[in-house]
Protein backbone atom coordinates (compact mmCIF):
# COMPACT_ATOMS: atom_id res chain seq x y z
CA UNK A 1 0.00 0.00 0.00
CA UNK A 2 1.43 3.37 -0.99
CA UNK A 3 1.32 6.31 1.39
CA UNK A 4 1.62 10.01 0.74
CA UNK A 5 4.11 12.03 2.81
CA UNK A 6 2.48 13.79 5.76
CA UNK A 7 3.12 17.22 4.23
CA UNK A 8 1.24 16.24 1.05
CA UNK A 9 -1.62 14.81 3.11
CA UNK A 10 -1.79 18.09 4.99
CA UNK A 11 -2.12 20.13 1.78
CA UNK A 12 -4.80 17.79 0.42
CA UNK A 13 -6.59 17.81 3.77
CA UNK A 14 -6.65 21.62 3.88
CA UNK A 15 -8.29 21.75 0.45
CA UNK A 16 -10.81 18.97 1.03
CA UNK A 17 -11.80 20.41 4.41
CA UNK A 18 -12.67 23.62 2.54
CA UNK A 19 -14.95 21.67 0.19
CA UNK A 20 -12.59 21.20 -2.76
CA UNK A 21 -11.18 18.16 -4.52
CA UNK A 22 -7.40 17.65 -4.38
CA UNK A 23 -5.01 14.97 -5.63
CA UNK A 24 -1.30 14.33 -5.97
CA UNK A 25 -0.63 13.80 -9.66
CA UNK A 26 1.97 13.30 -12.37
CA UNK A 27 5.54 12.20 -11.83
CA UNK A 28 5.16 12.34 -8.07
CA UNK A 29 2.54 9.57 -8.09
CA UNK A 30 4.38 7.64 -10.80
CA UNK A 31 7.57 7.52 -8.74
CA UNK A 32 5.63 6.66 -5.60
CA UNK A 33 4.10 3.64 -7.36
CA UNK A 34 7.55 2.61 -8.61
CA UNK A 35 9.07 2.96 -5.15
CA UNK A 36 11.38 5.77 -6.28
CA UNK A 37 12.33 8.83 -4.26
CA UNK A 38 10.41 11.93 -5.26
CA UNK A 39 10.27 15.54 -4.18
CA UNK A 40 8.69 18.74 -5.41
CA UNK A 41 5.22 17.19 -5.34
CA UNK A 42 2.64 18.22 -7.94
CA UNK A 43 -1.03 18.42 -7.00
CA UNK A 44 -4.23 19.30 -8.81
CA UNK A 45 -7.53 20.66 -7.54
CA UNK A 46 -10.81 22.21 -8.64
CA UNK A 47 -10.08 25.25 -6.45
CA UNK A 48 -9.09 28.38 -8.37
CA UNK A 49 -5.70 30.01 -7.76
CA UNK A 50 -7.38 32.76 -5.73
CA UNK A 51 -9.12 30.19 -3.51
CA UNK A 52 -5.82 28.31 -3.03
CA UNK A 53 -4.03 31.51 -2.04
CA UNK A 54 -6.63 32.19 0.64
CA UNK A 55 -6.14 28.73 2.14
CA UNK A 56 -2.33 28.94 2.01
CA UNK A 57 -1.25 32.50 2.88
CA UNK A 58 2.44 31.63 2.44
CA UNK A 59 1.90 30.57 -1.19
CA UNK A 60 2.53 32.52 -4.41
CA UNK A 61 1.01 32.69 -7.89
CA UNK A 62 2.71 34.41 -10.81
CA UNK A 63 1.90 32.50 -13.99
CA UNK A 64 -0.89 31.97 -16.53
CA UNK A 65 -1.20 28.23 -16.05
CA UNK A 66 -3.12 28.18 -12.78
CA UNK A 67 -0.14 26.89 -10.78
CA UNK A 68 0.29 28.05 -7.18
CA UNK A 69 3.55 27.43 -5.34
CA UNK A 70 3.02 26.28 -1.76
CA UNK A 71 5.99 26.67 0.57
CA UNK A 72 6.58 23.62 2.74
CA UNK A 73 8.48 24.55 5.88
CA UNK A 74 10.23 22.38 8.41
CA UNK A 75 9.75 23.30 12.04
CA UNK A 76 13.14 24.10 13.61
CA UNK A 77 14.31 22.51 16.86
CA UNK A 78 14.73 26.00 18.27
CA UNK A 79 11.17 27.26 18.70
CA UNK A 80 12.39 30.86 18.53
CA UNK A 81 13.89 30.37 15.05
CA UNK A 82 12.06 30.86 11.76
CA UNK A 83 10.72 27.66 10.13
CA UNK A 84 13.15 26.42 7.46
CA UNK A 85 11.95 26.22 3.84
CA UNK A 86 12.03 22.52 2.96
CA UNK A 87 10.32 22.31 -0.43
CA UNK A 88 7.84 23.98 -2.75
CA UNK A 89 4.83 22.01 -3.90
CA UNK A 90 3.03 23.08 -7.06
CA UNK A 91 -0.75 22.85 -7.10
CA UNK A 92 -2.59 23.51 -10.34
CA UNK A 93 -6.26 24.14 -10.95
CA UNK A 94 -7.99 21.61 -13.21
CA UNK A 95 -7.72 22.94 -16.72
CA UNK A 96 -8.31 22.25 -20.40
CA UNK A 97 -6.17 23.51 -23.26
CA UNK A 98 -6.83 24.45 -26.89
CA UNK A 99 -4.60 25.17 -29.89
CA UNK A 100 -0.83 24.77 -30.05
CA UNK A 101 0.32 26.95 -32.94
CA UNK A 102 3.93 26.92 -31.76
CA UNK A 103 3.88 23.15 -31.03
CA UNK A 104 4.83 23.92 -27.44
CA UNK A 105 2.33 26.13 -25.55
CA UNK A 106 -1.48 26.12 -25.59
CA UNK A 107 -3.12 29.12 -27.26
CA UNK A 108 -5.98 29.05 -24.79
CA UNK A 109 -6.28 27.73 -21.23
CA UNK A 110 -9.61 27.28 -19.46
CA UNK A 111 -10.31 26.12 -15.93
CA UNK A 112 -11.59 22.55 -16.03
CA UNK A 113 -14.41 21.09 -13.99
CA UNK A 114 -13.35 17.48 -13.51
CA UNK A 115 -10.20 15.55 -12.70
CA UNK A 116 -10.67 13.30 -15.75
CA UNK A 117 -10.77 16.35 -18.01
CA UNK A 118 -7.53 17.57 -16.46
CA UNK A 119 -5.79 14.20 -16.79
CA UNK A 120 -6.76 14.00 -20.47
CA UNK A 121 -4.39 16.87 -21.36
CA UNK A 122 -1.32 15.19 -19.86
CA UNK A 123 1.47 13.63 -21.90
CA UNK A 124 1.85 9.96 -20.95
CA UNK A 125 -0.37 7.47 -19.18
CA UNK A 126 2.18 6.88 -16.43
CA UNK A 127 1.98 10.61 -15.64
CA UNK A 128 -1.81 10.72 -15.71
CA UNK A 129 -2.49 8.94 -12.43
CA UNK A 130 -3.94 10.85 -9.47
CA UNK A 131 -3.95 9.86 -5.79
CA UNK A 132 -5.66 11.53 -2.85
CA UNK A 133 -4.18 9.26 -0.20
CA UNK A 134 -7.02 6.76 -0.44
CA UNK A 135 -8.03 6.25 -4.06
CA UNK A 136 -5.96 5.97 -7.23
CA UNK A 137 -7.64 7.59 -10.25
CA UNK A 138 -6.21 6.07 -13.43
CA UNK A 139 -8.53 6.55 -16.45
CA UNK A 140 -5.84 5.88 -19.08
CA UNK A 141 -4.23 2.67 -17.83
CA UNK A 142 -1.08 4.19 -16.40
CA UNK A 143 -0.66 1.49 -13.75
CA UNK A 144 -0.75 -1.22 -16.38
CA UNK A 145 1.91 0.60 -18.40
CA UNK A 146 4.05 0.86 -15.27
CA UNK A 147 3.80 -2.92 -14.88
CA UNK A 148 4.65 -3.59 -18.54
CA UNK A 149 7.30 -0.83 -18.53
CA UNK A 150 5.93 1.08 -21.51
CA UNK A 151 5.82 4.76 -22.39
CA UNK A 152 2.45 5.45 -24.01
CA UNK A 153 0.73 8.75 -24.71
CA UNK A 154 -2.64 9.75 -23.31
CA UNK A 155 -4.98 9.56 -26.32
CA UNK A 156 -3.71 9.80 -29.89
CA UNK A 157 0.08 10.01 -29.94
CA UNK A 158 0.38 12.31 -32.97
CA UNK A 159 -2.04 14.78 -31.38
CA UNK A 160 0.02 14.90 -28.19
CA UNK A 161 3.27 15.52 -30.08
CA UNK A 162 1.78 18.15 -32.38
CA UNK A 163 0.51 19.96 -29.31
CA UNK A 164 3.93 19.91 -27.67
CA UNK A 165 6.84 18.60 -29.72
CA UNK A 166 9.11 18.52 -26.65
CA UNK A 167 7.06 15.54 -25.47
CA UNK A 168 8.93 13.42 -28.03
CA UNK A 169 12.19 14.03 -26.17
CA UNK A 170 10.42 13.58 -22.85
CA UNK A 171 9.26 10.13 -24.00
CA UNK A 172 12.88 9.14 -24.63
CA UNK A 173 13.96 10.72 -21.35
CA UNK A 174 11.42 8.73 -19.30
CA UNK A 175 12.46 5.55 -21.11
CA UNK A 176 16.12 6.33 -20.33
CA UNK A 177 15.38 7.12 -16.70
CA UNK A 178 13.10 4.19 -15.96
CA UNK A 179 14.43 1.53 -18.32
CA UNK A 180 11.10 1.42 -20.18
CA UNK A 181 10.38 0.92 -23.88
CA UNK A 182 8.30 3.28 -25.98
CA UNK A 183 5.00 1.73 -27.06
CA UNK A 184 4.73 0.94 -30.79
CA UNK A 185 2.14 3.56 -31.81
CA UNK A 186 3.85 6.21 -29.69
CA UNK A 187 7.22 5.42 -31.30
CA UNK A 188 5.68 5.54 -34.78
CA UNK A 189 4.17 8.96 -34.03
CA UNK A 190 7.58 10.28 -32.90
CA UNK A 191 9.17 9.05 -36.13
CA UNK A 192 6.39 10.71 -38.13
CA UNK A 193 6.64 14.03 -36.30
CA UNK A 194 10.38 14.16 -35.51
CA UNK A 195 10.94 17.30 -37.60
CA UNK A 196 8.65 19.24 -35.24
CA UNK A 197 11.46 19.23 -32.67
CA UNK A 198 13.00 22.08 -34.70
CA UNK A 199 10.10 24.26 -33.50
CA UNK A 200 11.36 23.95 -29.92
CA UNK A 201 13.89 26.36 -28.46
CA UNK A 202 17.49 25.20 -28.26
CA UNK A 203 17.50 25.77 -24.50
CA UNK A 204 14.56 23.41 -23.92
CA UNK A 205 16.10 20.77 -26.18
CA UNK A 206 19.41 21.09 -24.33
CA UNK A 207 17.75 20.68 -20.93
CA UNK A 208 15.91 17.51 -21.98
CA UNK A 209 18.95 16.15 -23.78
CA UNK A 210 21.14 16.68 -20.72
CA UNK A 211 18.61 14.78 -18.60
CA UNK A 212 18.78 11.94 -21.11
CA UNK A 213 22.59 11.98 -21.05
CA UNK A 214 22.66 11.59 -17.27
CA UNK A 215 19.90 8.96 -17.08
CA UNK A 216 20.74 5.33 -16.14
CA UNK A 217 20.01 4.07 -19.67
CA UNK A 218 21.51 6.98 -21.61
CA UNK A 219 23.39 4.86 -24.15
CA UNK A 220 20.25 2.94 -25.11
CA UNK A 221 18.43 6.26 -25.42
CA UNK A 222 20.94 7.50 -28.02
CA UNK A 223 20.04 4.57 -30.25
CA UNK A 224 16.35 5.26 -29.67
CA UNK A 225 16.87 8.90 -30.67
CA UNK A 226 18.61 7.71 -33.83
CA UNK A 227 15.96 5.16 -34.73
CA UNK A 228 13.10 7.60 -34.14
CA UNK A 229 14.65 10.33 -36.28
CA UNK A 230 15.30 12.81 -33.47
CA UNK A 231 19.09 12.50 -33.46
CA UNK A 232 19.11 13.84 -37.03
CA UNK A 233 17.89 17.21 -35.74
CA UNK A 234 19.77 17.30 -32.41
CA UNK A 235 23.18 15.79 -33.24
CA UNK A 236 23.35 15.15 -37.00
CA UNK A 237 27.15 14.81 -36.74
CA UNK A 238 26.72 11.74 -34.54
CA UNK A 239 24.19 10.20 -36.90
CA UNK A 240 26.75 10.41 -39.70
CA UNK A 241 29.34 8.68 -37.50
CA UNK A 242 27.38 5.41 -37.58
CA UNK A 243 28.40 4.98 -41.23
CA UNK A 244 32.12 5.48 -40.51
CA UNK A 245 33.94 2.15 -39.94
CA UNK A 246 36.93 1.68 -37.64
CA UNK A 247 37.65 -2.04 -37.74
CA UNK A 248 40.84 -2.70 -39.70
CA UNK A 249 44.25 -4.39 -39.36
CA UNK A 250 46.40 -3.10 -36.48
CA UNK A 251 43.44 -1.32 -34.86
CA UNK A 252 41.72 -2.35 -31.62
CA UNK A 253 38.27 -1.01 -32.48
CA UNK A 254 35.43 -3.45 -33.09
CA UNK A 255 32.62 -0.90 -33.69
CA UNK A 256 31.88 1.85 -36.19
CA UNK A 257 32.45 5.38 -34.87
CA UNK A 258 28.82 5.99 -33.93
CA UNK A 259 28.38 2.71 -32.08
CA UNK A 260 31.71 3.18 -30.31
CA UNK A 261 30.59 6.67 -29.22
CA UNK A 262 27.39 5.27 -27.71
CA UNK A 263 29.32 2.49 -25.98
CA UNK A 264 31.80 5.03 -24.59
CA UNK A 265 28.86 6.94 -23.09
CA UNK A 266 27.61 3.70 -21.56
CA UNK A 267 30.87 3.17 -19.67
CA UNK A 268 31.65 6.79 -18.80
CA UNK A 269 31.78 6.92 -14.96
CA UNK A 270 31.01 10.65 -14.70
CA UNK A 271 27.54 11.98 -13.85
CA UNK A 272 28.35 15.44 -15.25
CA UNK A 273 26.20 16.17 -18.33
CA UNK A 274 28.93 18.05 -20.21
CA UNK A 275 31.49 15.33 -19.56
CA UNK A 276 29.02 12.73 -20.78
CA UNK A 277 28.30 14.84 -23.87
CA UNK A 278 32.05 15.12 -24.51
CA UNK A 279 32.36 11.34 -24.17
CA UNK A 280 29.51 10.84 -26.63
CA UNK A 281 30.93 13.20 -29.27
CA UNK A 282 34.67 12.89 -28.64
CA UNK A 283 35.21 11.18 -32.01
CA UNK A 284 33.01 13.39 -34.20
CA UNK A 285 36.13 14.45 -36.09
CA UNK A 286 36.67 10.92 -37.39
CA UNK A 287 34.21 10.95 -40.32
CA UNK A 288 36.03 14.00 -41.78
CA UNK A 289 39.51 12.59 -41.20
CA UNK A 290 38.78 9.00 -42.32
CA UNK A 291 41.50 7.59 -44.57
CA UNK A 292 42.64 4.11 -45.60
CA UNK A 293 46.36 3.67 -46.24
CA UNK A 294 47.78 1.31 -48.90
CA UNK A 295 48.04 -1.53 -46.39
CA UNK A 296 44.33 -1.30 -45.58
CA UNK A 297 44.76 0.38 -42.19
CA UNK A 298 42.13 3.00 -41.33
CA UNK A 299 43.50 6.27 -39.96
CA UNK A 300 41.95 9.37 -38.40
CA UNK A 301 44.90 11.74 -38.12
CA UNK A 302 44.13 14.94 -36.14
CA UNK A 303 40.54 13.88 -35.56
CA UNK A 304 40.71 15.41 -32.08
CA UNK A 305 41.50 18.84 -33.58
CA UNK A 306 38.67 18.60 -36.12
CA UNK A 307 36.36 17.20 -33.45
CA UNK A 308 37.07 20.11 -31.10
CA UNK A 309 35.95 22.57 -33.77
CA UNK A 310 32.80 20.51 -34.39
CA UNK A 311 32.17 20.67 -30.64
CA UNK A 312 32.01 24.46 -30.92
CA UNK A 313 29.14 24.14 -33.37
CA UNK A 314 27.40 21.69 -31.04
CA UNK A 315 27.88 24.13 -28.16
CA UNK A 316 26.32 26.94 -30.16
CA UNK A 317 23.40 24.78 -31.27
CA UNK A 318 22.62 23.66 -27.72
CA UNK A 319 23.24 27.14 -26.27
CA UNK A 320 25.83 25.95 -23.79
CA UNK A 321 27.26 28.46 -21.35
CA UNK A 322 30.78 29.78 -21.95
CA UNK A 323 32.10 27.58 -19.15
CA UNK A 324 30.35 24.48 -20.50
CA UNK A 325 31.53 25.19 -24.03
CA UNK A 326 35.15 25.62 -22.93
CA UNK A 327 35.05 22.34 -20.99
CA UNK A 328 33.55 20.49 -23.96
CA UNK A 329 36.20 21.88 -26.31
CA UNK A 330 39.06 21.10 -23.90
CA UNK A 331 38.02 17.50 -23.28
CA UNK A 332 37.62 16.72 -26.96
CA UNK A 333 40.73 18.60 -28.09
CA UNK A 334 43.02 16.77 -25.66
CA UNK A 335 41.29 13.39 -25.27
CA UNK A 336 43.90 11.69 -27.48
CA UNK A 337 46.58 11.81 -24.80
CA UNK A 338 49.10 9.05 -24.26
CA UNK A 339 48.56 6.97 -21.13
CA UNK A 340 52.15 6.13 -20.25
CA UNK A 341 53.38 6.20 -16.67
CA UNK A 342 56.95 6.47 -17.96
CA UNK A 343 56.46 10.00 -19.31
CA UNK A 344 58.70 12.70 -17.93
CA UNK A 345 57.45 15.15 -15.34
CA UNK A 346 57.65 17.90 -17.94
CA UNK A 347 55.42 15.99 -20.36
CA UNK A 348 52.86 15.31 -17.64
CA UNK A 349 52.91 18.93 -16.55
CA UNK A 350 52.30 20.09 -20.13
CA UNK A 351 49.28 17.82 -20.30
CA UNK A 352 47.92 19.08 -16.98
CA UNK A 353 48.35 22.70 -18.07
CA UNK A 354 46.50 22.06 -21.32
CA UNK A 355 43.60 20.32 -19.64
CA UNK A 356 43.58 22.17 -16.34
CA UNK A 357 43.96 20.56 -12.91
CA UNK A 358 40.24 20.89 -12.26
CA UNK A 359 39.44 18.97 -15.46
CA UNK A 360 41.70 15.96 -14.88
CA UNK A 361 38.90 13.81 -13.35
CA UNK A 362 36.70 14.72 -16.33
CA UNK A 363 39.19 13.77 -19.05
CA UNK A 364 40.10 10.58 -17.21
CA UNK A 365 36.39 9.69 -17.06
CA UNK A 366 36.20 10.27 -20.82
CA UNK A 367 39.27 8.05 -21.34
CA UNK A 368 37.72 5.24 -19.28
CA UNK A 369 34.52 5.42 -21.34
CA UNK A 370 36.54 5.61 -24.57
CA UNK A 371 38.65 2.58 -23.65
CA UNK A 372 35.83 0.37 -22.40
CA UNK A 373 33.59 1.53 -25.24
CA UNK A 374 36.21 0.27 -27.66
CA UNK A 375 36.10 -3.25 -26.25
CA UNK A 376 39.05 -3.02 -23.84
CA UNK A 377 39.10 -4.93 -20.56
CA UNK A 378 37.63 -3.32 -17.48
CA UNK A 379 40.89 -2.97 -15.54
CA UNK A 380 44.00 -1.18 -16.77
CA UNK A 381 47.10 -1.23 -14.61
CA UNK A 382 48.73 1.28 -16.94
CA UNK A 383 45.92 3.80 -16.46
CA UNK A 384 46.10 3.38 -12.69
CA UNK A 385 49.87 3.98 -12.71
CA UNK A 386 49.37 6.99 -14.98
CA UNK A 387 46.81 8.47 -12.58
CA UNK A 388 49.26 7.96 -9.73
CA UNK A 389 51.97 9.79 -11.70
CA UNK A 390 49.59 12.68 -12.35
CA UNK A 391 48.93 12.94 -8.62
CA UNK A 392 52.65 12.92 -7.87
CA UNK A 393 53.42 15.62 -10.42
CA UNK A 394 50.67 17.83 -9.02
CA UNK A 395 52.53 17.97 -5.73
CA UNK A 396 55.07 20.15 -7.50
CA UNK A 397 54.45 23.89 -8.08
CA UNK A 398 52.77 24.75 -11.36
CA UNK A 399 53.28 28.50 -11.32
CA UNK A 400 55.08 31.28 -9.47
CA UNK A 401 52.10 31.57 -7.13
CA UNK A 402 52.79 28.03 -5.89
CA UNK A 403 56.29 28.92 -4.64
CA UNK A 404 57.02 28.97 -0.92
CA UNK A 405 58.08 32.63 -1.30
CA UNK A 406 56.46 35.66 -2.89
CA UNK A 407 57.23 39.15 -4.17
CA UNK A 408 57.46 40.58 -0.66
CA UNK A 409 60.45 38.38 0.04
CA UNK A 410 62.21 39.64 -3.09
CA UNK A 411 61.50 43.28 -2.19
CA UNK A 412 62.83 42.77 1.35
CA UNK A 413 66.08 41.13 0.24
CA UNK A 414 66.68 43.51 -2.70
CA UNK A 415 65.41 46.57 -0.82
CA UNK A 416 63.31 47.64 -3.81
CA UNK A 417 59.73 48.67 -4.47
CA UNK A 418 57.26 46.77 -6.71
CA UNK A 419 58.40 46.63 -10.33
CA UNK A 420 59.44 44.36 -13.23
CA UNK A 421 62.48 43.09 -11.29
CA UNK A 422 60.25 41.23 -8.84
CA UNK A 423 58.66 39.11 -11.54
CA UNK A 424 61.99 38.50 -13.22
CA UNK A 425 63.51 37.12 -10.03
CA UNK A 426 60.50 34.93 -9.24
CA UNK A 427 60.45 33.57 -12.80
CA UNK A 428 64.13 32.66 -12.56
CA UNK A 429 63.58 30.86 -9.26
CA UNK A 430 60.48 29.06 -10.53
CA UNK A 431 62.32 27.84 -13.63
CA UNK A 432 64.83 26.01 -11.44
CA UNK A 433 62.13 24.59 -9.18
CA UNK A 434 60.24 23.33 -12.23
CA UNK A 435 63.37 21.61 -13.55
CA UNK A 436 63.82 19.90 -10.20
CA UNK A 437 67.22 21.51 -9.51
CA UNK A 438 65.88 23.59 -6.61
CA UNK A 439 63.50 22.38 -3.85
CA UNK A 440 60.35 24.39 -3.22
CA UNK A 441 61.40 25.07 0.37
CA UNK A 442 61.39 28.56 1.83
CA UNK A 443 64.96 28.65 3.14
CA UNK A 444 66.40 27.24 -0.09
CA UNK A 445 64.39 29.73 -2.17
CA UNK A 446 65.45 32.68 -0.05
CA UNK A 447 69.07 31.61 -0.43
CA UNK A 448 68.62 31.42 -4.21
CA UNK A 449 67.14 34.95 -4.28
CA UNK A 450 70.20 36.20 -2.42
CA UNK A 451 72.49 34.34 -4.80
CA UNK A 452 70.77 35.92 -7.83
CA UNK A 453 71.05 39.41 -6.36
CA UNK A 454 74.25 40.28 -8.19
CA UNK A 455 73.17 39.03 -11.62
CA UNK A 456 69.71 40.56 -11.42
CA UNK A 457 70.70 44.09 -10.34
Amino acid sequence: MITLPQSVQTVIGTLTSAGFEAYAVGGSVRDLLLGLETKGWDLTTNATPEEILRLFPDSFYDNQFGTVGIKIRKEPKDTAAEPELQDIYEITTYRSEEGYKDHRHPDKISWGKTLTEDLSRRDFTINAIAFDGTSLIDPYGGQENLKTKRIKTVGTASDRFREDALRMLRAVRFAAKLGFTIETETAAAILENAQLITEISSERIRDEFFKILTAPHASDAMLVLKNLGLLHFILPELEIAFSTPQKSPKRHHVYDVGTHSVMALKYCPSDDAVVRLATLIHDLGKPKTYRVDPSGVITFYNHEVVGAHIAKHVSDRLRLSKKQSELLFTLIRWHQFSVDERQTDSALRRFIRRVGKENLPHILALRIGDRLGGGASETSWRLELYKKRLEEVQQQPFSVSDLAIDGNDVMNIYAVKPGPLIGKVLDAVFAQVEKGTLPNEREALLAKIEELKTSMN
